[in-house]
Formats: structure tokens, C-alpha cells, sequence
């Protein structure tokens, strides 16, 4: 699967630390791309989570993964790409929950309260659960049938 990840710098040591992980076997010899940021230096979390949201809703990737100190500020600007539904998830449980239910295209991850070993967790079951349909493709047309007001 080809994977957009992005990170701010609260997030760029926890996606430093995937990156190998997620292009071997531990993480599924995923194709990475990476879009930044490159250190630990201030940066914009809107400048990444809208480049990978634009990279999801073109296809040029399957799904995408972004950092940053909540999960929160990456996930309200990743939403404002048309077609992007970008979760923040805590657990597994939500990583996972966020893929059947709600057909997340975009996980969110809160690097400064996550662990490697949860994070890669999180990221094993979101990239590989399936969307569950049925009830739940109705209420995720209805989310993308939502205009800007």
C-alpha cells in the first residue's frame, strides 16, 4: 500500500521512528511518502495535514498518517480538504473503529502521549481494516455530501 505521512514538529520523532518500521516487514513494506516535516524546528501542522489530505483525495496514495503533539490541529485541517475524513485515535481500538465505521481515509496520531509500540498498533490495524459498509457508508456519503457553509 502506498501511505502519505506527515508530521509538525511535535510529531517528527514518533514519524522518524515508523518510517523504517512502516517500508519493512514490521509495518507491511508499505510505499512511504513522505512529505515532512524534516526536524524538530517550529513548524505549521496545516502545511502537512493539508499535503497529505491532497494526496489521499487524488489518489496518489491509499491512506495517509499524520503527527502531531494531539492528533487534533492535524485532523480540523486535513478535514478541510474536500473528500479527506482524517480521525484522531488514542488506541487500537479507535484506529480501528475509525476505519470500519467511519471509513477514515486519514489517521491522526497524538504523538505526545503515544508510545512507539502503540502507535504501531494503531497503524497495523487502521491500514489494514476494512471499511465495513452497510449503515456506515450511508452515514460517511452523508458526511461528504456536506458543503462548506
Amino acid at each position: 500500500m502506498k501511505v502519505a505521512i506527515g508530521s509538525d514538529h511535535a510529531g517528527f520523532q514518533l514519524k522518524a521512528q515508523l518510517l523504517n518500521w512502516l517500508r519493512t516487514a514490521g509495518g507491511g513494506k508499505h510505499q512511504i511518502l513522505d512529505v515532512g516535516t524534516v526536524s524538530e524546528e517550529s513548524t505549521d501542522y496545516p502545511d502537512f495535514a493539508k499535503e497529505v489530505a491532497e494526496a489521499v483525495t487524488k489518489k496518489r496514495v491509499s491512506k495517509g498518517i499524520l503527527f502531531c503533539g494531539t492528533g487534533i490541529g492535524m485532523a480540523m485541517a486535513a478535514n478541510k480538504v474536500h473528500g479527506a475524513l482524517a480521525a484522531v485515535a488514542w488506541n487500537p481500538e479507535t484506529a480501528t473503529l475509525a476505519a470500519e465505521h467511519n471509513g477514515a481515509n486519514i489517521l491522526c496520531l497524538p504523538a505526545r502521549f503515544l508510545g512507539l509500540k502503540q502507535a504501531q498498533a494503531m497503524i497495523k490495524v487502521f491500514l489494514t481494516t476494512p471499511f465495513g459498509g452497510g449503515r456506515h457508508g450511508r452515514r460517511v456519503k452523508k458526511i461528504l455530501a456536506i458543503e462548506k457553509c
